[in-house]
This record gives C-alpha cells, structure tokens and sequence, in this order.
C-alpha cells in the first residue's frame, strides 16, 4: 500500500501501490500540460465511507511514495480510461478497492 501525499499540509492517502503508479503517471502528463483536475477517493473506515475530492493543478504539491521498490507494470489501457476520466467533470478518481486507511 503506497501514499499519497496531497499539498503542504501533507495530506496522506494510502492507495494500492498499482494504482498509485498508474495514477501518478495520469497527474503528472495532466500537469506537465498545465490541465489542472479533481481527483476523488473514498475514504475507507469511516462509518459512512465518505468520499473526499480534492482540485490538483500545478501549485499543487504531489509525493508519491511506494511500499514496493519495483514499479508495477503498467496497463496502457487502464492509463487510457483514467486520462480520459481525469478531462471530464467528474474527474479522476481512485478505485474503492485500492484505497485503504489511511
């Protein structure tokens, strides 16, 4: 399980580190564009499951961090869908089952 850590105030997300890879390869070819987006999770263990969403654009401060030292292998298609989710209103978001307690 790897984290990600959102703004200065270091805000941690604990996200499947497969889909923390995949995920920071979508925001950082959106923010080398300078394309600025929303970016959802649910937050498990919480009674009511709350989702939380956050805006991610290039003031942003991102750390990826990886329990694994080996980089997943990536599916081009999976990088496909979330790219083109990242550019809709809804924005991109983190599957339920890859994100854990943070």
């Amino acid at each position: 399980m790897g984290t990600l850590y959102y703004g200065d105030t270091r805000a941690a997300i604990a996200i499947d580190d497969r889909q923390l890879a995949h995920l920071r390869v979508v925001m950082i070819s959106k923010l080398r564009r300078n394309e600025p987006f929303s970016f959802s999770w649910t937050n498990p263990g919480d009674a009511a499951s709350r989702r939380s969403t956050v805006w991610v654009s290039s003031q942003t401060t991102l750390q990826f961090d990886f329990d694994d030292a080996e980089t997943p292998e990536l599916d081009m298609a999976t990088l496909e869908r979330l790219s083109r989710e990242a550019s809709t209103a809804r924005g991109l978001a983190a599957e339920p089952s890859a994100v854990g307690a943070s």
